[in-house]
Order: C-alpha cells, then sequence, then structure tokens
C-alpha cells in the first residue's frame, strides 16, 4: 500500500471523534490542577489556607497562556483552577475542542512545572456559552466558588490550628449556613471581610493600554507609545459590580477597542 493511502486510511481513526465549536460561539477553558492537594502540602510546603507564592505560581501559568498563541480577552485563576475566555471570532486550529484541550493542559502542565521546580499536571475542558450573558454567568459563577471555597478553607485551617483533627474539623463547619461559618472565624478572632481580596474573589488578568518610552536610535530620540500589557487584578469586584466589569470587558473587546 503506498504511504498516502495508508495515511489516509489511518488518520480516519485519529479524527473520527473531532468535534468543533461552531461559529460564534464563545469558547471557556476550564485547566484543573491534578492532584494538587498532595503537591501543595507534601512537595511544595505551602502555607494553610493560602499562600502568595502558590498564587504568584498560578497567575504566572495564567499569564502564559494568555501569551501562547490564543487570543484570550480573560485569564481568571482561583485555588488551584484556571479560566480562560476567548476572543469569539477565535480560529486556532479550526476550533477543534481536542486540540484546545490537549495544547492548553499541556503548555499548563509545562509552565508550572518549571516555575514550580517539580512536576505539576493539569487536565482541561472547554464549555461553549451562546452569549454574554453565560459568559457572565460563567464568571460569576466561578467568583462565588472562589468566595465559599476561601470561607470554608478559613474554617476548616482555624479549627486545624487549634488541635482539631481533619475529620473533626470537617464535620464541624458542615452544613453550617454562611452567617454561622462567619461567626466561627470572628469568635476566634479572624474577620473575614478583612481577607485578602484575592483569596475571597480570586485573581483576574486582561489586557490594558499602558503607556511606555521607548529609544529611536535613527533620530536619537525618546519615544513614548501605549502597547498591551497584561494587567494582573488582585482586587476584583464582586457579585453585580463583577457582572458588570465582565460585560464592560467583553463590549469593548467586541468594539475592537
Amino acid at each position: 500500500m503506498k504511504f498516502d493511502d495508508l495515511d489516509s486510511q489511518m488518520r480516519v481513526y485519529e479524527t473520527s471523534a473531532d468535534f468543533c465549536v461552531l461559529p460564534n460561539m464563545y469558547i471557556v477553558a476550564r485547566l484543573d490542577g491534578r492532584n494538587f492537594t498532595t503537591l501543595t502540602k507534601e512537595k511544595g510546603k505551602f502555607d494553610a489556607p493560602f499562600d502568595i507564592k502558590f498564587r504568584d505560581l498560578m497567575t504566572e501559568t495564567t499569564k502564559h497562556l494568555m501569551n501562547c498563541g490564543f487570543k484570550v480577552i480573560y485569564g481568571y485563576t482561583e485555588s488551584d483552577e484556571i479560566s480562560l475566555l476567548f476572543d469569539i471570532g477565535i480560529d486556532l486550529f479550526g476550533r477543534k475542542i481536542r486540540k484546545y484541550n490537549s495544547v492548553l493542559a499541556g503548555e499548563a502542565s509545562a509552565k508550572f512545572s518549571l516555575l514550580f521546580g517539580d512536576i505539576g499536571v493539569f487536565d482541561c475542558r472547554i464549555c461553549q456559552l451562546p452569549n454574554n450573558n453565560t459568559v457572565i454567568d460563567y464568571f460569576r459563577w466561578r467568583s462565588e466558588d472562589a468566595h465559599r471555597n476561601a470561607l470554608n478553607a478559613h474554617c476548616y485551617w482555624m479549627l486545624r490550628k487549634k488541635g482539631v483533627d481533619k475529620n473533626e474539623a470537617a464535620k464541624q463547619i458542615e452544613n453550617k449556613s454562611v452567617a454561622d461559618k462567619n461567626e466561627l472565624l470572628f469568635t476566634n478572632g479572624l474577620n473575614f471581610n478583612d481577607t485578602p481580596n484575592w483569596q475571597k474573589r480570586g485573581v483576574g488578568l486582561y489586557w490594558k493600554k499602558e503607556e511606555s518610552t521607548g529609544f529611536n536610535p535613527k533620530d536619537n530620540t525618546e519615544e513614548k507609545a501605549n502597547r498591551n500589557n497584561i494587567y494582573i487584578d488582585y482586587d476584583l469586584p464582586m457579585r453585580d459590580e463583577y457582572s458588570a466589569f465582565i460585560s464592560k470587558l467583553i463590549t469593548e473587546i467586541n468594539q475592537g477597542k
């Protein structure tokens, strides 16, 4: 059999399950760290419940994903997960889902591992969102998840540091209301509202025009230019204000600003 014939025959098995995101659908990729609980406790020796060094590893990994060939208009990270919103017109890899999943997971795993100095692995899944409102709802969902996880984590680790074993600590906060968890922290000397916003709301990354100064060797003069740089936002708004923030971001990008 000629190679071209064999190649055509075998590629059917490789591509038969290919699915592509339809045009005019927003693509959001969500990446999660695999076995990061073990990684953070045993390999990294990070502080609990939150560690700035780990936050910065996740932020730099997100920044890398926004600069590795995909047109990402918004990146968001909380805990060991990353969400990426792509430009609605992106056509990279013909919008094949398997390519986005494999390339993004590989890029994230490689970057994080290099930064961390040990193996860190991510998986990736693609969300197909039909309009602006569902994009807003998606990021509102992840923001609310960050808030819930932060409250639970502070409660759990406050109890653990007081000598409560892990099973009893989990049991004490199970089925407690948000108000009860806040009260538990407050009576033990921590006002949850005073914790850093990045812990409660996650970190957002988006493009901003910033003025920079360069040098023109031809004229031997300094020149100013506006460049698009990634801005890291550790103080994201919450609830309805966050929805308005995401809506404004999408609108400005779609209008070409």
